[in-house]
């Protein structure tokens, strides 16, 4: 493999675990969004937890190592992504009982987010089922004549317009 590109695959596996990282993270949030995404952000919370606490060393990690070897680098110092992405992935000082405290921040943070996404859920009526408009505001009711298939994208999925 050429030396150029190993060095770019390199710094493509350092995005693609910054990215898996954040969305450990955060990605809970984006389920609250779009709950759907639950089944790949569930895993993905699990093992980056389970990193955390248990110290493994992330999958990632080994492959962009050698990477670099292949080409031709030695250690992290140099470009953009070494310099701030590795600052923020690993920090200076990281000790087990940080990593610990971090892999606790993820799991409540994530178990949080799914305790409402699951609150939500099951306070929320069923589709369809009487009483749903007695829940609207006054403002938000809609008039007395109005029928659910006066929407444009209702008629649109019927077959109108």
């Amino acid at each position: 493999m050429a030396p150029t590109l190993a060095r770019l695959l390199a710094d493509l596996v350092v995005v693609a675990h910054a990215l898996f990282v954040a969305f450990v993270v955060a990605g809970g949030l984006l389920v609250l969004r779009w709950p759907r995404l639950a089944w790949a952000h569930v895993p993905a919370a699990v093992w980056g937890t389970l990193i955390e606490f248990f110290g493994w060393v992330c999958p990632l990690t080994p492959l962009e190592n050698h990477l670099r070897r292949l080409g031709g680098e030695g250690g992290y110092a140099g470009g953009f992504i070494e310099r701030y992405v590795f600052a923020a992935l690993y920090p200076e000082g990281l000790t087990r009982t940080h990593q610990v405290i971090l892999g606790s921040l993820v799991l409540a943070l994530n178990g949080f987010v799914y305790w409402r996404l699951w609150r939500r859920k099951r306070n929320a009526p069923a589709r369809g089922a009487p009483g749903r408009e007695s829940q609207r505001s006054d403002s938000n009711r809609r008039p007395a004549h109005y029928e659910a298939t006066d929407t444009p994208q209702i008629q649109r999925r019927n077959g109108g317009f």
